[in-house]
């Protein structure tokens, strides 16, 4: 099945050569999690409980309206492939817009994500709100220079 091209995706030369396409610098792309970040903790043991689990309404409002603005929504979640179904009905039954929804995330945390893209993490401490610009220490592959 041929993916559907996604409009809000640049081109991207480099060196004369295509290269993966870039969404334009005012566009996120938001990749959250589901359990514990939009809503009530289920594990996957338990997926019974996945469709009666609660949400939490100020992330429902903050991820509309992050959709609203134009931005990529995507859940990305450790439950499996079986679970989608539930997922998806749950989703849909709270009103959430969202874009894409990625099943399968290694559970257990400690999440160090490496990629040839800007990544920026936050992590949910128990109120979901618009972000704010903070400093912090990050870790980064040493390239030889020590600012």
């Amino acid at each position: 099945m041929k993916e559907k091209k996604d409009i809000t995706l640049k081109e991207t030369i480099v060196d004369g050569k295509a290269v993966s396409p870039v969404l334009p610098e005012n566009v996120k792309n938001y990749l959250i999690d589901i359990d514990g970040t939009i809503g009530e903790d289920i594990p996957n043991e338990e997926p019974e409980r996945m469709l009666t689990a609660k949400v939490y309404p100020d992330a429902l409002k903050v991820c509309n309206k992050w959709y609203d603005e134009g931005h990529r929504i995507c859940f990305f979640t450790s439950r499996t492939e079986a679970h989608r179904e539930y997922t998806e009905t749950w989703l849909k039954k709270h009103g959430f817009k969202y874009h894409s929804l990625l099943m399968g995330k290694p559970r257990g945390g400690n999440y160090h994500w490496i990629d040839n893209h800007m990544v920026k993490a936050t992590r949910y401490n128990g109120k979901f709100t618009d972000l704010v610009e903070k400093e912090v220490m990050i870790e980064v592959f040493d390239d030889g220079s020590h600012d």
